[in-house]
């Protein structure tokens, strides 16, 4: 049976996952069953007991004290055993374990970023080890935002000001969607990152080699992933149509209009502290909503966008 109505659920892919599909499983298969029930009832009860004249009326009854406890000692008793069973599973996924590997997730708009224990910032992709718990120290920037990995089964707010804490542990290889679901924006659908399993050994070699392009890989190509994976294309086009924040389409080089009357021309001066400055100068008919890049991005990640909108005309 369960098999029969997996095709309903998302892969699952951590330790928990099993224990929740099964008490949704659960709940759903009793739902059902009295669905099914009380609708055939009311169906057989109808056609039985059919007014057919004024005269036509059943016998009437006060009252059936043994049909009154059924009805109410056997939902008390489903309700006792989906509570119990449904803390249980809450209690496990609310304490990580001592030895759990912490990564701070932070979601603003409208990318997901990742500080991992050796300082080492990644957006857009959460790599992380299989068979290891994971604790997630979770905040926001600017608004309420929510972190969702359906293959993990795992979900919790990111709230400003404050952190939030879940944890997992992956029991398979591979790549898993992560979502944004709380509405933050007009970008809200686009908050999308990817959760990547890999093994230990991968995970220990990928954190020392992180930082910096690919082997072979120039350093405009660099910058055009880190376009895609810091959600710089939910705000910054680069075929000039309209967009939140300023196309880069021919943008290097030209001179910008700034709201408070002054100007300045697009060179790696202005594009840095665009990035870890937004707010400084706001282009003439924009509004301020870029959000800083301050800590979020290494120095070489900032000359590789820069050297990217170079190439973008």
């Amino acid at each position: 049976m369960r098999e029969f109505i997996s095709w309903m659920m998302p892969e699952a892919a951590s330790t928990v996952a099993n224990s929740i599909d099964n008490i949704t499983y659960f709940i759903m298969l009793v739902s059902v069953f009295f669905f099914i029930l009380i609708m055939a009832g009311i169906i057989v009860f109808a056609i039985k007991f059919k007014k057919k004249s004024d005269a036509d009326k059943t016998s009437p009854v006060d009252n059936n004290h043994m049909l009154e406890l059924v009805w109410t000692i056997i939902p008390s008793i489903l309700l006792a055993i989906m509570f119990v069973w449904g803390f249980q599973v809450f209690l496990t996924m609310s304490i990580p374990p001592k030895d759990a590997v912490e990564i701070k997730v932070t979601g603003q708009k409208w990318f997901w970023t990742f500080t991992y224990p050796n300082g080492h910032v990644e957006s857009g992709k959460f790599v992380v080890p299989v068979n290891t718990p994971v604790k997630t120290l979770i905040s926001s920037r600017d608004v309420l935002h929510s972190m969702f990995i359906p293959a993990f089964r795992t979900k919790m707010d990111a709230v400003p000001n404050r952190y939030t804490v879940a944890w997992f542990e992956a029991t398979k290889t591979g790549k898993y969607p992560l979502y944004c679901t709380e509405f933050c924006g007009t970008s809200h659908s686009a908050m999308i990152a990817e959760v990547e399993v890999v093994s230990k050994a991968d995970y220990d070699k990928w954190l020392l080699s992180s930082a910096g392009p690919a082997e072979g890989e120039s350093l405009a190509d660099y910058g055009a992933g880190l376009y895609k994976k810091n959600a710089c294309f939910t705000c910054h086009s680069l075929d000039g149509s309209s967009m939140p924040g300023p196309t880069w389409k021919g943008l290097w080089g030209t001179k910008r209009q700034f709201a408070d009357g002054s100007s300045a021309v697009v060179d790696e001066n202005y594009i840095r502290e665009s990035i870890l400055n937004p707010q400084a100068k706001i282009v003439q008919g924009f509004q301020p909503v870029m959000p800083a890049f301050q800590g979020i991005l290494q120095e070489k990640e900032i000359e590789a966008l820069i050297e990217f909108i170079k190439t973008v005309q």
